[in-house]
Order: C-alpha cells, then sequence, then structure tokens
C-alpha cells in the first residue's frame, strides 16, 4: 500500500486497522494490477447519517422494527476508518477495480457497496491525487453508481505567528468566548508522549487511556466503529508511526488525551479519550484544540487535521472545511430508489455547510469547500 493516493496518516494505522479492526467489521485487501486497496466488511444502517430534517424516518425506523431489512443491511466498504479518505493505487482508469469490488459485493453477500470518502478537490492533496479522484468518480457513475455527498473534514492552515494572531482570525464574539475558555489553559498540565514510549507498555495504563475513549465513544451521536484495545496498544507501541500523545491532567489527574500523528507537514488529530464530568468542566476539547494548534506552530508544521465530527463546533473553532464524495451501489431496487428520492436528507454536512453559507451572505469569503473551491473565512 505504499503507492497509495489520498493518504493522510502513516500507512502504520492502516495496517493496524487491517490487523486489528473495530467490533464487527471483517478487514479487506482487493489487489488488483498489482495496486492494493483496503475495504472492509460491515452491518450497516443506512439512516446513520440521516439530516435531522428526516428525523420522522428514523423515528418510523424505532417504531417499526420490521422496517430492519430497509434499512441495516451488510456493506461492503471500501476505505478504512482511520483514515480520511478512502485510500487506493493510481489506475489510471479504474474500471478493473470498480469490476472487481463488484465482484466481491455479490461474493460477501452484501447489500451496498461503498467507496467511502473519495476527495473533492481537497487543498490537503496534490492535484494529482485530486484528478485520480475525479476519475474514480466518473468510472463509478458509468458503472451505475450513485454519489453522495460526504462529511466535513475539518482543517487549520498554520498561516499565523501565534494564538493571538488566530484569535483574530475568528469573529468577535466567538473570539471573546474562545479566550474566556482558554484563560483555563493555566490549570491544565500537558504532557507530550512519542508512540513507542515504554510507558505505552504498562497495560493498567493503557487501559485506562482505552477508558478515556470508550467515554468519547459512548456519547457520540454517530457510533459507528468503536475500535478495541489491542487497536490501541498497537499504535501506541509503535515507535516507527510519527505518533504523538498528548496527556491532560488538573490537578494531577488525567482528564483527556489527544493521539496525533505528524505526517507530511501535518498535524492529524485522530482520537480523542475524555473523563467526564472533569473535562467538560475544565473546556478540555477547546482547550486541546488551541494546545495542538501551538504545537504545530512551534513544530513549524503547515496544517492541523481536525478531522469530520461536529462540524458545527469546529466552525465556531476558526475552522475550514473540504468536501468528499462517497460512490453507492445498491443491489436492491427500492434501496436504489428510496437514495435517488431521499439522497439529500443523507447529505447532512453538505445541508448544513449550504445553511451556514446563506446564513452568512455578507461574508466575503467562505469557511467551506463546498463546490471543490478552498477558500478561506476571516
Amino acid at each position: 500500500m505504499d503507492g497509495c493516493l489520498n493518504r493522510l496518516e502513516p500507512l502504520a494505522l492502516v495496517e493496524a486497522f487491517l490487523n486489528h479492526p473495530p467490533v464487527g467489521f471483517t478487514p479487506l485487501a482487493f489487489s488488483v494490477e498489482n495496486k492494493v486497496t483496503p475495504a472492509f466488511l460491515a452491518p450497516f444502517d443506512i439512516l446513520t447519517t440521516l439530516d435531522e430534517e428526516a428525523d420522522w424516518l428514523r423515528n418510523l425506523s424505532r417504531r417499526l422494527p420490521m422496517l430492519d431489512w430497509i434499512f441495516r443491511h451488510r456493506a461492503l466498504f471500501v476505505g478504512t476508518t482511520v483514515s480520511e479518505y478512502s485510500i487506493y493505487g493510481d489506475h489510471g482508469r479504474f474500471t478493473p477495480l470498480i469490476s472487481r469490488l463488484l465482484e466481491a459485493m455479490h461474493e460477501s453477500r452484501a447489500e451496498l457497496l461503498i467507496i467511502k470518502d473519495i476527495p473533492s478537490q481537497s487543498p490537503l492533496l496534490p492535484e494529482s491525487d485530486n484528478q485520480a479522484a475525479s476519475r474514480l468518480v466518473e468510472d463509478c457513475l458509468a458503472s451505475g453508481f450513485q454519489i453522495v455527498s460526504g462529511q466535513a473534514l475539518a482543517y487549520v492552515p498554520i498561516d499565523f505567528t501565534d494564538i493571538e494572531e488566530y484569535f483574530q482570525k475568528i469573529s468577535y464574539s466567538r473570539r471573546k468566548d474562545l479566550r474566556r475558555k482558554w484563560r483555563k489553559r493555566g490549570e491544565i498540565e500537558i504532557e507530550e508522549i512519542a508512540t513507542g514510549d515504554r510507558v505505552f507498555e504498562r497495560e493498567p495504563f493503557l487501559r485506562e487511556l482505552y477508558a478515556l475513549y470508550l467515554n468519547v465513544f459512548a456519547q457520540s451521536e454517530i457510533q459507528f466503529d468503536r475500535f478495541t484495545f489491542e487497536f490501541f496498544a498497537s499504535i501506541l507501541n509503535n515507535p516507527e508511526n510519527g505518533g504523538v500523545v498528548f496527556l491532560f491532567r488538573r490537578q494531577g489527574k488525567i482528564i483527556g488525551y489527544n493521539i496525533c500523528f505528524v505526517v507530511n507537514d501535518m498535524l492529524v488529530d485522530k482520537y480523542v479519550g475524555f473523563a467526564y464530568p472533569a473535562a467538560r468542566d475544565a473546556n478540555l476539547y477547546f482547550i486541546s484544540w488551541l494546545a495542538n494548534l501551538e504545537w504545530a506552530l512551534e513544530h513549524s508544521l503547515k496544517w492541523y487535521i481536525a478531522g469530520w465530527t461536529d462540524p458545527e463546533v469546529k466552525a465556531r473553532l476558526g475552522a475550514r472545511f473540504t468536501f468528499t464524495r462517497h460512490a453507492v451501489c445498491l443491489r436492491n431496487p427500492i434501496l436504489r430508489m428510496m437514495l435517488r428520492t431521499f439522497r439529500r436528507f443523507f447529505e447532512s454536512d453538505m445541508n448544513w455547510a449550504q445553511q451556514e453559507e446563506a446564513a452568512e451572505p455578507g461574508e466575503s469569503g467562505s469557511m467551506f469547500d463546498v463546490r471543490g473551491r478552498a477558500l478561506s473565512k476571516t
């Protein structure tokens, strides 16, 4: 997989996913034209990313369990849940890869085939990767796939000299609130530990960190990929993956952490663990965000990649966003019709982005890259 496109994270992270998949996942890897494409089989509720506007459909599903056959299916996903984008080799034309994936869909008796998180003119990738992504989408459309807008990937260019200058890029009301939260920084002790450090050989310490991850997973609105203890032990004990763990203590007690990776002048924020309610009381989400920006600045990095979830919160923190696309193939004609009819209800992040832009017509720019643009909002 060394030649895979779209990779913003270390290859070791993808290998850890394949060796220690999330609970209920079956990892796969397809070799076509001597290029390896990671994938996985998993149970999937197609209402997982439903927009709030269509909550009636989710409520209907809860009241009528017999509708499970419509909404819950075995799915073949191309990509991983540890990579920001779907990763694959540059096939020139992707028809041979698509044909192999369609074969695997039928062989595995999956109802859905989803090539997930295809970049859409991402400012974080080389132009060659974006061009290959466009060819992949074209070949998927020609093969009968439907294209659905994916999630909003948050990122921050490190184009400021200090946190005060970063605050100036945010609206006054948000800046005032963030400064208030940042004042608690003095109450927090931050310890930086490289992955592979011997401290991660201590199982009780690993178990403590894993429990904090499960805290965050339990309160997440979307609960899709629950990682195992073995996965965390694998990535934290690997000295070669470029990882750094930021450990946050208050009054000597661990209240949270970030697991990040440094790749190609980027600080890629991957996993967090929080102790509730202590982390909330300390405004740790916001403090960790700004502390990560400071660290990226001190190490002369160019980008902070902040992940997919909570776009509304990350927008208030000054993030910009770039979107992905999912190429979806469904065996069941009822599901195909449903997706064509209700597709916009499955594009919640894009709907949110367009509403945000419409709500601020006086702005000269945008925090969103909703049409393949790389625009900024100050």
